[in-house]
């Protein structure tokens, strides 16, 4: 059998499909309802396959330097992002400046903004 079907070949299996095709219309409804719920699972296990399973990071090498410009974008972005919310500390050069957080978690992150926002003056 040749890999590559002549144009009359072509046109006859063509013509001999529809013609099978016109005979039989529930057949091919039939077969074309199946196709369509089986493309439809099969993105659907997929969409869960990805969703159940995220994929893992990648690896960083220590003498990767696209990795360390990548870092300090997340770092700007992230600094970005918590600069919206509001913030109840105090300035740390006021004299006599008081704890005003709630939790030591408040205030470590407190510090991590202030250590980004530091950061972000340095790069600008």
């Amino acid at each position: 059998m040749e890999p590559r079907l002549q144009p009359m070949e072509l046109l006859s299996n063509s013509m001999a499909a529809y013609a099978h095709v016109r005979a039989n219309p529930e057949s091919f409804g039939l077969y074309f309802v199946l196709g369509i719920c089986m493309g439809l699972l099969i993105t659907l296990g997929l969409l869960v396959l990805r969703r159940s399973c995220p994929p893992r990071p990648p690896r960083r090498d220590s003498s990767d330097d696209e990795g360390d410009e990548e870092e300090e974008e997340d770092t700007v972005d992230r600094a970005a992002s918590e600069s919206l919310l509001p913030s109840t500390e105090l300035p740390p050069e006021s004299p006599g400046a008081i704890n005003v957080f709630a939790s030591a978690e408040e205030l470590a992150r407190a510090q991590r903004l202030e250590e980004r926002e530091r950061i972000l003056r340095e790069i600008w």
